[in-house]
């Protein structure tokens, strides 16, 4: 059974190891925030998760230590992302445009009339 758990704990921290790797190859390849954001954010948590996963498969003794910072790490990271690409858009900065539909324009919009409208 120790055997079985050793060489899960391995091909979680591989894959997690793996999954942080194609996160940085993201965000130099990505052209704007939003896609770094994205990018970063899903194979960071991905990466993250699976290598403190597996540390917790190769030393026993970490595994509910290593649960609980897998579910922390679950819930934050993609709240955090949003609030940051809510802030970027919110400042004005531009997402890329090949191609690019914005479709929370016209909410941001409405939003902001109606405040217009309740501060008035």
């Amino acid at each position: 059974m120790e055997q079985i758990l050793t060489y899960l704990g391995y091909f979680f921290v591989l894959l997690g190891a793996i999954f942080l790797f194609l996160g940085a190859l993201g965000l130099v390849r990505m052209p704007d925030i939003y896609t770094r954001l994205q990018t970063g954010t899903k194979a960071s948590t991905l990466g993250a998760m699976s290598m403190i996963f597996g540390t917790g498969l190769l030393q026993p003794e970490w595994l509910i230590k290593a649960i609980v910072i897998v579910v922390f790490i679950g819930l934050s990271n993609p709240i955090s992302s949003h609030a940051l690409a809510r802030g970027s858009y919110k400042s004005g900065v531009k997402p890329w445009t090949k191609g690019n539909v914005d479709a929370y324009a016209k909410e941001v919009d409405k939003q902001l009339d109606k405040d217009k409208k309740e501060e008035a």
